[in-house]
């Protein structure tokens, strides 16, 4: 088998027959593993991609294989959601029961899973988001970061590969966006696949890939550093790149060498500093 977890293959999608076509003609191939950001602003098609790797929505040209499945395959539906769970912008909408750990819980029992082993997937996902010692309290008590991460270990206990997130900071406050991306960069270091859809920028930069899509089309692909060096044509997008990145630019531009690749502000005081 490939190490591809997700394999987009020209994928077409529209949700009128009379409308533009959200996603354009889209490739794009996910190795396991690999933690990868696609941003864009509103409108560009990136929700609309993450919906259809999921098989919320299908494609109406074009294939999209999830671990070697079909998402167009009706028996491999399930099969397809275990494999790439997703997680969305609001987590009220993905909270279904009143107890933390039944919550979590739901899915496997969905499956038919053994009471034991749903006991033990239970555990372990709250553990590993680090929230096992909120297992017995009402969701809606927790804070948004906190309900976030609740989201994301429902879908480690379902044994998800890959996890797909479409904007699940956009709601939080930065100490719960500090959380979730702490939680996502563990993940993937346990050997997660993480895809994550953002619009902040300083999300997009701890990723190891960045793709950049407009209108529908992939526009820029490449690391972090590869990707935000091009701040004409990202601004060109709509979209705004790292402060620091800008500011390192500024200051080449004022006669200061420095590389045109800084993204961090760590990286930007050492060679200043230096």
């Amino acid at each position: 088998m490939s190490d591809y977890i997700i394999k987009i293959d020209k994928v077409k999608f529209k949700y009128e027959k009379n409308s533009d076509y959200a996603v354009n003609g889209v490739s794009l191939d996910i190795k396991e593993g690999e933690f990868t950001a696609i941003i864009g602003r509103n409108g560009s098609g990136k929700s609309t991609l993450a919906k259809l790797i999921n098989s919320i929505l299908l494609p109406s040209e074009g294939k999209i294989y999830v671990k070697g499945m079909d998402t167009s395959d009706d028996n491999k539906l399930w099969d397809i959601r275990q494999t790439a769970g997703m997680v969305f912008q609001n987590p009220d909408n993905q909270l279904v029961a009143t107890i933390v750990e039944e919550d979590i819980a739901f899915g496997p029992e969905n499956l038919g899973i053994d009471p034991e082993e749903i006991r033990r997937r239970v555990d372990d996902a709250l553990k590993t988001v680090g929230m096992y010692e909120f297992r017995k309290r009402p969701p809606h008590l927790l804070s948004g970061g906190q309900k976030q991460r609740i989201a994301i270990a429902g879908v480690l206990a379902l044994n998800s590969d890959c996890i797909i997130l479409d904007e699940p900071t956009a709601m939080l406050d930065p100490s719960g966006r500090k959380e979730v991306m702490e939680t996502l960069k563990k993940l993937n270091a346990e050997g997660k696949t993480i895809l994550l859809i953002t619009h902040f920028m300083d999300e997009a930069v701890q990723a190891d890939r960045v793709v950049i899509m407009d209108k529908g089309y992939i526009k820029l692909d490449g690391t972090p550093k590869e990707v935000f060096r091009n701040i004409d044509e990202i601004k060109r997008y709509g979209l705004d790149v790292p402060q620091v990145t800008e500011l390192a630019q500024e200051l080449i531009k004022e006669g200061l060498d420095l590389p045109p690749d800084i993204i961090e502000v760590k990286e930007l005081v050492d060679i200043l500093c230096r």
